[in-house]
C-alpha cells in the first residue's frame, strides 16, 4: 500500500520533472503540448483529490483549517493560471512566462505542504491511517482524471 504522503509526494515528484521539461522546451513543439497536456491533467486530478481526501480532513481540526484553507487558496490561484495557459499560444513568449510565474508558485506550494502541512497533517492522519488515506486518495484522483473535461464544460456554463 502507499501512504496518503508518499502517494502525494510521488506526485509532486512527477510535476517537478514535467515543470522543468516544460521550462526546457521551445514554441508550440510537439514535445511542450504533450508535457504540458501530462501537466495538465495530472495537477487537476492530483489538486481535486487532495482537496477532497487530505484537506478536508485537516479542515475537521481547528489547527489544520489555516493551513488546509491556506492551500486550497493556492490551488485555486494555479487553476486559474492553468486555464488561462490552455487558452493562450504557446509560442508566445507570454506563454513562457506566465508558465514560469506557475512553476515558481506550484514548486513553492509543494515545498510548503511537505515541510509544514504533513507535519501537521501527521497529528490527524497517523501511520495507522496512511494506507487507507493513500487508497482514498489515488481512487478518487482516478475518478477526477475522467471528470475533467465535464468540470470545464460546467464551470463555462456558470
Amino acid at each position: 500500500m502507499t501512504s496518503i504522503y508518499d502517494a502525494i509526494k510521488k506526485d509532486h515528484e512527477t510535476h517537478r520533472a514535467l515543470l522543468d521539461r516544460i521550462d526546457a522546451t521551445e514554441g508550440n513543439s510537439s514535445e511542450r503540448r504533450e508535457a504540458w497536456e501530462t501537466f495538465y491533467r495530472d495537477i487537476k486530478s492530483h489538486s481535486a483529490a487532495e482537496e477532497e481526501e487530505f484537506y478536508s480532513e485537516l479542515m475537521k481540526h481547528t489547527w489544520g483549517q489555516d493551513a488546509a484553507r491556506h492551500s486550497v487558496h493556492e490551488h485555486a490561484e494555479m487553476d486559474e493560471i492553468l486555464e488561462e495557459l490552455n487558452e493562450m499560444d504557446m509560442s508566445s513568449p507570454g506563454w513562457l512566462t506566465r508558465f514560469r510565474t506557475l512553476k515558481h508558485d506550484y514548486e513553492h506550494h509543494m515545498e510548503e505542504e511537505e515541510e509544514e502541512v504533513f507535519t501537521r497533517a501527521r497529528k490527524v492522519v497517523g501511520e495507522e491511517d496512511n494506507d487507507a488515506y493513500g487508497k482514498r486518495f489515488l481512487d478518487r484522483k482516478e475518478k477526477e482524471l475522467g471528470l475533467i473535461e465535464k468540470k470545464k464544460e460546467d464551470h463555462l456554463e456558470d
